[in-house]
C-alpha cells in the first residue's frame, strides 16, 4: 500500500498551533476525526498514548511518527502536520520535531500501519525529501512530493528487477534482526548503485521478511549473496551461484562481494545440501551460523525471563520465598513466570541449533537433548549451557545422519519419514547419548563455575578486561556474541558479575563515540556528529551496534579505542564486585544491580570511565576532518 493511498488533503495540517507533544497528538487525532477516519476519537487517542508510553515515536532528524492499531479506526489513514518552529517531542536525538505523520490502522488491518511506517521511515531518511516537505506551500504540493518519491522508489525497484544481465540478489540477516541486517542491505544497495549494478536485497529482520525475492527474481539472477549470521531459507536458490558470508562482510566489503557475484565466484547451490563448482562454504562459518540461530531464538526467553526474575528482587532478595519474612505474592508470581521462561532457554537453544543443521526434523531431538542437559543431574543444575550446546549439535548431526541413512527406503515410505522414523530414531539416539554424557558434562560445568567464583583481585580484573574488550571487537558480531553468550551462561548458573561486565563493555562503544563527536567536533563529519547524538540513546540502551557506522568509516582508530574503553569498563565492573540480575536493558536495569545505590553508582562510574577513556583516545587518534 502506498502512502498516498492513506494520506489525503483532508488529513493535513500545514501549520499547527500546538506547542508541545500532547498538543500535536491531540490536533492530529482531531484532524482524523474531522475527516471521518475514526469511530471513536477518545479510544484512538488512548491507543496513541499507549504506544507513546512504550517508547517515543520521535525518531530524530525533526521527525515523529505516532501510530496505533485500534478498533476505534474506521478507515486506515495517515495524518500529516508541520511545525516550522519545532515542538519538543522526546525524540531520540533530543531535537525538536518539525514533521509529524500519525498512522491510524484498523484492528483487522494486515500490517497496514507497519508497512506504511517502514516506507515512511525510509523516505524520511532522505534529507532532500524532508527539506521539500518543509518548503511545501500547499496540500497539493505535499501530495506531489510524496508521489514523486514513491515513483522514484518504484523505478529503482523496477530497474533492479527488470534490467537484463548482471542482476544480483542478496539476503541479509543477523541474529537480532535490528541493526546489522539493514546496515548490510543499505551498504550493498548503495555500493551497487554507485557502480550501476542492478540489485535487489531481501532483509530478514525482526519485523519479518521485507522486499522478498520472487521466483522470477531468482530465475534471472546471475548470483545470490547471502550475508547472514543466522539460518536463511535457501530452498528456492537451487542451481544458482550462492555466496555465503557473515553479515559483517556485506557492511565492510560490499565491493568484494559484488565482484564475486559478477564473476559468479561461488559454488552452485543444491537444495539437498551438495555443492559443485567450488568448495563447500559452510565449513568455517557453518558452526557459527548454527550457534547464532540458537542464540537468536533463545534471546526472548533470556531477556523476558531474566528481567521478570530481576523485578521480583525489588520486593526483597528473598521475596519470592513463602518461608521468608520478605515474602510478597507478586514477587513470587514474577519469579515463577520468569523462572519458567528462563528454564526453557537451554532447550530452545539446543532445538534451534539442531534445526539449523537438520531443518525441522532436528528441532524435537534438540529440545529433548537440551532438556536432559538441564534436568538430568538437576541437583547440581545439570550441564547448563555447555550441555545445551553439545545437545544441539549432537541432535542436529545425528538427525542429519539418520536422514542420509534412510534415503534408500522405498518412495512409498517417504510420508512416514518425517512423522515416524526421524523423530523416533533421533529423539532416542540424542536422549540416550545425553543421558550417558550429561553427568561428566555437569561435573565439568560446575567445576568451571566454581573456578570463576573463586577468582579474585587481579584475576577478576583480567576476566573483566577479556569479557569487556570482546564486546567491542566486532560490535555485535561473532566475538561480541561469544562474550555475551558466556555472560548468559553464568547468569543462568547464578553468577551475576560476568553479564554485568559484558553489558558495561557493550554500552561503551556507542557512548564513547557520542562523547567524542560532541567534544571533538573537528574530528568528525557533520553526518557523524548527527549520528553521535543518536548514539547516546543507543549506548544507554545497550545497543552496541550504534558504533558500527563510525567503525566502518575508520576501523583502525575506532575499534582499538572502543576495545580499550570497554576492557576498562569490564575490569572496573569486576573489581567493584558488581552483580546484575538482568541480561539486557542498559541504563533501564541499572536499578537491578545487586547491593543497592552504592553498587549502582559504581556501575555507572565504570561505564562512564570506560566511555571517557575511549572518547579521549579517539580525540587523540582521529585526524582533523578539515585537514584529512
Amino acid at each position: 500500500m502506498k502512502i498516498t493511498d492513506l494520506l489525503k488533503k483532508d488529513t493535513m495540517l500545514l501549520s499547527t498551533d500546538a506547542s508541545d507533544k500532547k498538543g500535536i497528538l491531540d490536533e492530529l487525532t482531531a484532524k482524523l476525526e474531522t475527516a471521518e477516519r475514526l469511530k471513536d476519537r477518545d479510544r484512538f487517542r488512548e491507543a496513541i498514548q499507549a504506544r507513546e508510553d512504550q517508547s517515543t515515536t520521535g525518531v530524530g532528524d525533526g521527525i515523529a511518527i505516532p501510530h496505533a492499531k485500534s478498533e476505534a479506526v474506521k478507515t486506515p489513514a495517515i495524518a500529516f502536520a508541520r511545525s516550522r518552529e519545532g515542538i519538543e517531542y522526546e525524540s531520540l536525538d533530543r531535537q525538536p520535531a518539525h514533521l509529524f505523520f500519525m498512522i491510524a490502522a484498523t484492528d483487522s488491518a494486515d500490517n497496514t500501519h507497519l508497512n506504511a511506517l517502514s516506507r515512511l521511515s525510509s523516505f524520511l531518511m532522505d534529507t532532500n525529501f524532508r527539506e521539500n516537505l518543509m518548503k511545501a506551500e500547499s496540500e497539493e504540493e505535499v501530495m506531489e512530493i510524496i508521489n514523486t518519491k514513491e515513483r522514484e522508489e518504484d523505478e529503482e525497484d523496477e530497474e533492479a528487477t527488470e534490467t537484463s544481465g548482471n542482476l544480483i540478489l542478496a539476503v541479509t540477516a543477523c541474529p537480532t534482526g535490528i541493526a546489522h541486517t539493514y546496515m548490510a542491505a543499505d551498504k550493498l544497495k548503495d555500493t551497487a548503485g554507485q557502480r550501476n549494478i542492478p540489485i535487489k536485497v531481501q532483509t530478514n529482520g525482526s519485523s519479518g521478511v521485507k522486499n522478498r525475492l520472487t521466483p522470477d527474481d531468482i530465475e534471472r539472477a546471475d548470483a545470490i549473496i547471502v550475508a547472514a549470521d543466522t539460518k536463511v531459507d535457501m530452498s528456492g536458490f537451487d542451481g544458482k551461484h550462492v555466496i555465503e558470508v557473515p553479515v559483517a562482510k556485506a557492511i565492510h566489503e560490499p565491493d568484494k562481494l559484488l565482484d564475486r557475484a559478477l564473476q559468479k565466484d561461488a559454488p552452485v547451490h543444491h537444495s539437498d545440501g551438495k555443492k559443485e563448482d567450488g568448495e563447500d562454504s559452510k565449513g568455517r562459518s557453518g558452526i557459527y551460523k548454527h550457534l547464532m540461530n540458537g542464540v537468536s531464538n533463545m534471546l526472548p526467553f533470556v531477556v523476558g525471563g531474566g528481567i521478570l526474575i530481576a523485578f521480583s528482587f525489588f520486593f526483597g532478595i528473598n521475596a519470592a520465598d513463602p518461608e521468608s519474612d520478605q515474602y510478597n505474592r507478586l514477587a513470587e508470581m514474577l519469579d515463577t513466570v520468569g523462572g519458567n521462561a528462563f528454564f526453557f532457554l537451554v532447550p530452545i537453544l539446543a532445538g534451534f541449533i539442531a534445526s539449523s543443521i537438520a531443518d525441522r526434523p532436528g528441532f524435537a531431538p534438540g529440545v529433548v537433548g537440551g532438556y536432559i542437559a538441564v534436568s538430568s543431574g538437576a541437583a547440581d543444575g545439570g550441564s547448563g549451557f555447555l550441555g545445551g550446546l553439545i545437545a544441539g549439535f549432537l541432535a542436529g548431526y545425528l538427525t542429519l545422519g539418520i536422514k542420509k541413512s534412510l534415503e534408500g527406503l522405498p518412495a512409498w515410505l517417504d510420508g512416514l519419514k518425517t512423522v515416524l522414523f526421524y523423530p523416533v530414531l533421533a529423539i532416542f539416539g540424542t536422549g540416550m547419548i545425553m543421558l550417558l554424557i550429561n553427568p561428566p558434562l555437569t561435573s565439568v560445568y560446575t567445576g568451571l563455575l566454581s573456578w570463576l567464583e573463586g577468582l579474585s583481585g587481579a584475576n577478576v580484573a583480567i576476566l573483566g578486561i577479556i569479557v569487556g574488550g570482546m564486546m567491542s571487537v566486532d560490535m555485535g558480531g561473532p566475538v561480541n556474541k561469544a562474550a555475551y553468550t558466556f555472560g548468559l551462561a553464568t547468569l543462568d548458573a547464578g553468577n551475576y558479575s560476568i553479564i554485568a561486565a559484558a553489558m558495561a563493555g557493550g554500552m561503551v562503544p556507542p557512548l564513547s563515540l557520542a562523547l567524542a563527536s560532541t567534544f571533538f567536533k573537528n574530528k568528525f563529519t557533520k553526518e557523524e556528529r548527527e549520528a553521535g547524538k543518536t548514539a547516546y540513546a543507543l549506548g544507554a540502551c545497550f545497543i552496541t551496534e550504534g558504533a558500527i557506522p563510525f567503525a566502518a568509516a575508520d576501523p583502525a582508530r575506532v575499534i582499538p579505542s572502543a576495545v580499550v574503553g570497554s576492557a576498562a569498563a569490564g575490569a572496573l565492573t569486576m573489581l567493584f564486585g558488581i552483580g546484575l540480575t538482568a541480561p539486557h536493558g542498559g541504563i533501564f536495569v541499572i536499578g537491578l544491580v545487586e547491593g543497592g545505590f552504592t553498587e549502582a553508582a559504581l556501575y555507572i562510574l565504570a561505564i562512564a570511565a570506560g566511555s571517557i577513556i575511549s572518547a579521549i583516545m579517539l580525540g587523540f587518534l582521529k585526524k582533523d576532518v578539515r585537514k584529512a
